[in-house]
């Protein structure tokens, strides 16, 4: 009898599962959905770190027609393609708030290696937002290195302001976040970012800024009754 509870105990213990660190992507961490390193995650980053370099590869645009952002930060410059096809409020969200210089001077609040870089915060804190909030725009596009997607609270219509930019893959965050544009030129940037120290709280030791966000093309959409004037 006692050699079965010895057993039993000791397979109990090899098959205890093992607690992932919560990384999440939320706006307000204090009452955030808390998304968890997944199977899936961990290989997403082994695929990475066994060639020991980034492998990023030459970037397509997905429209021609999708608007083109640039933010130029304390570190460099990224240049982003935004997904009007995919996300149109999120996008005309953020160039409503690039034209009014909304995001000139805000920091990077945020920085997880290997995972993502967040910023876009009026309070520079997590809590803030543009005093209105953005319906979810969740759709199949998968969260890899580049991908631009908006940061949220743990309702899904909770989106405003904050966005966030992947490091890597990372699986979990498929179909919870709304994906609305993708790096095109600046991953030196990306990472250099991504590289620096942080506290506790995954707050840059030296502060990271937005100096600036231009709108670099944007093609306005047709409204119904401009193409109901071509039809006629």
């Amino acid at each position: 009898m006692k050699l079965y509870l010895l057993t039993a105990l000791a397979v109990a213990l090899f098959f205890w599962p093992l607690q992932a660190g919560d990384k999440t992507a939320d706006s307000d961490k204090t009452v955030s959905k808390q998304s968890k390193e997944t199977a899936k995650d961990k290989e997403a980053g082994k695929a990475t770190e066994k060639t020991g370099k980034k492998e990023t590869m030459e970037y397509k645009k997905r429209l021609s027609d999708n608007p083109e952002i640039a933010i130029e930060t304390s570190l460099g410059t990224m240049k982003l393609e935004l997904f009007r096809d995919v996300a149109p409020i999120h996008v005309d969200s953020m160039l409503s708030r690039i034209r009014e210089g909304f995001y000139d001077g805000l920091i990077f609040h945020r920085v997880i290696d290997n995972f993502m870089i967040q910023g876009g915060d009026p309070k520079g804190d997590g809590t803030g937002n543009a005093g209105y909030m953005l319906p979810a725009e969740f759709s199949d596009l998968p969260h890899i290195e580049g991908t631009l997607s908006m940061a949220r609270a743990r309702n899904p219509n909770s989106a405003s302001c904050q966005f966030f930019i992947c490091l890597t893959r990372y699986p979990s965050l498929d179909g919870q976040y709304t994906v609305f544009g993708h790096l095109m030129d600046g991953y030196d940037v990306l990472h250099k970012i991504g590289s620096t120290k942080t506290d506790a709280r995954d707050r840059p030791e030296e502060t990271v800024y937005i100096r600036k966000m231009t709108i670099l093309k944007d093609v306005e959409p047709e409204s119904k009754s401009d193409k109901s004037e071509k039809t006629e």
